[in-house]
């Protein structure tokens, strides 16, 4: 059974940072192409980072240079490092694994976070 645990999130004040986890099992962690999306009410889910199995690392343009994206393939558990946040950065964020080798696209369940400011 595969599962993503996202954890994390919270409120902050506007410029605070946070650093959201996900926790995985039940997938070749190693071998999935990480990422996290976020969603805000009413609006679409919107890529904001992703890292590959090799390391290498993308971002949605916006958000680089506040963002970082990591993954620690021993606990199997991708990171998502936010600095400098700002109310627009309101949104639920959700872990997302895809499985190079079968093309299997698995989700968590979101971790909210709220910045105010």
């Amino acid at each position: 059974q595969v599962q993503l645990v996202e954890s994390g999130g919270g409120l902050v004040q506007a410029g605070g940072s946070l650093k959201l986890s996900c926790a995985t099992s039940g997938i070749i962690f190693s071998g999935n192409t990480m990422a996290w999306y976020r969603q805000a009410p009413g609006k679409e889910r919107d890529l904001v980072a992703r890292i590959f199995s090799a390391g290498n690392t993308y971002y949605r343009d916006s958000l680089k240079g506040r963002f970082t994206i990591s993954r620690d393939n021993a606990k199997n558990t991708v990171y998502l490092q936010m600095n400098t946040l700002k109310p627009e950065d309101t949104a639920r964020y959700y872990c997302n694994a895809y499985d190079t080798i079968t093309r299997s696209i698995y989700w968590g369940q979101g971790t909210q976070v709220s910045v105010s400011s």
